[in-house]
């Protein structure tokens, strides 16, 4: 029988019989791959008759009252959404060598009576022993096994009583029923559907590192982010030792948590106060460098903003960002052109957030435009002020969320004085020892300090 290509959009699974430089689903371009027709073989992953399911009332439905497994890295948890919750399955993504193995061999370690097993797909036994063997605490009875192909994966799962799984990664697992290569869409999202049915029937946990491709979105059909319940991403700088840990999707928690770790030589190190540690080794007297506070979920941060502006040498300026949104940055460079004058049309502008940690919160705004106004003017910011507040495009300081708790955070780490929106003072119920600075408009903060 003569095998069928067809091609598949990896962003929406659009099928065409022809490759197509755009696709006229989801208008992504350049996202088709070409694969076996997989009619076949996707009868073979369910194998269930139509007449087998059962209604069942949700209160005959039994549960746990241990609803969520608790790992011993706390980080983790917090983006979990409060542990491991029995049934699910996990996405764990990151860029290569950022830390996505270590992670998961460290939670195997931590959770020792749940009988963890950990499926290598990519390394042999020993390479798994000697990078145990980096990690500080380790767990000598964990259970490894080295193997690719999905059905002698899924009867070692049975047959070890194992309840978390980690599966290292799901691009070299293959099923033999399927007429695909290894690591193509249909093997990708055929191996994760028979691995999610195992995970809901058995009530098993269930965590698959995938592979990123280079504009650092998991690699494979976008089908598969669908299928998993949890999608978690590992971020860094390799150039730094923190990691930061962050959760895409969660049906079982906030997607706003993050986890933050230091990769050392015994592992990963969880951060738990991250604001001293992004502002360990800063220069005090400097210009172009202010204090924001920023939220990540729940927790506030104290991140370091560090510019340069000086005059340009070619005839378009530069616009440069590490760890800032550059559009943003735009913005803000105009904002402070028409509001307040300074020709930065002129300079090359430089952004960048110490600790390699980028900036998704836009609370930051204020901080930015008083570094860059530091910069130009090459006048120094007293090291003991946090900058709290959004930039409209009239020069307004919008409201932020969370106030107190950021104020709290300045407070806790002994600075003196903090700028914040107008339109919050009346959300801080709370007495503090630091000194409060309600701002209405970017132009009257520069007149205050400049």
């Amino acid at each position: 029988m003569k095998k069928k290509v067809v091609y598949i959009c990896r962003e929406c699974s659009y099928k065409s019989p022809r490759w197509l430089g755009k696709c006229p689903n989801c208008n992504a371009w350049n996202s088709f791959d070409e694969t076996i027709d997989d009619a076949g073989a996707r009868r073979s992953s369910t194998g269930k008759s139509i007449n087998s399911a059962s209604v069942v009332k949700l209160s005959e439905i039994s549960t746990d009252k241990q609803y969520r497994i608790h790992t011993s890295i706390k980080e983790l948890d917090r983006v979990l959404g409060g542990g491991i919750v029995p049934g699910s399955i996990v996405l764990v993504g990151g860029d290569p060598g950022i830390g996505k193995s270590t992670l998961m061999l460290q939670m195997c370690f931590g959770i020792a009576e749940q009988n963890p097993l950990y499926v290598t797909g990519e390394e042999s036994l020993q390479q798994i022993k000697y990078r145990a063997l980096r990690i500080k605490d380790i767990y000598e009875e964990l259970d490894i096994l080295a193997e690719t192909n999905l059905e002698t994966i899924v009867n070692a799962i049975k047959i070890s009583g194992a309840n978390v799984i980690v599966v290292d990664s799901i691009q070299s697992v293959f099923s033999e029923l399927i007429d695909a290569t290894p690591g193509s869409i249909t093997q990708v999202r055929e191996c994760a559907t028979h691995l999610q049915q195992l995970a809901k029937k058995h009530n098993k946990a269930i965590f698959l590192i995938g592979h990123v491709n280079k504009d650092g979105a998991i690699a494979g059909p976008k089908i598969l982010e669908h299928l998993v319940d949890t999608v978690i991403q590992f971020e860094g700088e390799k150039t730094y030792s923190y990691r930061i840990l962050r959760a895409l999707k969660n049906r079982y928690g906030s997607t706003n948590e993050i986890g933050i770790f230091e990769m050392s030589e015994n592992g990963l190190i969880e951060v738990s106060n991250p604001s001293e540690v992004f502002l360990t080794g800063r220069n005090d007297f400097a210009s172009g460098i202010t204090i924001a506070s920023i939220m990540e979920g729940s927790r506030p941060i104290l991140l370091e903003v560090q510019s340069l502006v000086t005059p340009t040498n070619y005839g378009m300026p530069q616009r440069v960002s590490n760890g800032f949104d550059n559009r943003r940055l735009q913005m803000i460079l105009a904002v402070l052109e028409k509001r307040l004058g300074i020709p930065f049309s002129h300079n090359d502008v430089f952004v960048n957030i110490a600790g390699g940690v980028y900036l998704n919160d836009a609370s930051a705004d204020l901080a930015v435009a008083i570094a860059l106004v530091s910069s130009f003017k090459d006048i120094a910011i007293d090291a003991k002020t946090v900058f709290i507040g959004e930039i409209g495009l009239t020069g307004e300081v919008r409201s932020v969320a969370s106030i107190e708790q950021r104020i709290a955070e300045a407070d806790k780490l002994g600075f003196e004085r903090v700028f914040f929106p107008t339109g919050n003072a009346s959300k801080i119920l709370k007495k503090f020892s630091v000194k409060l600075e309600p701002i209405e408009r970017i132009s009257a903060l520069f007149h205050h300090l400049f």
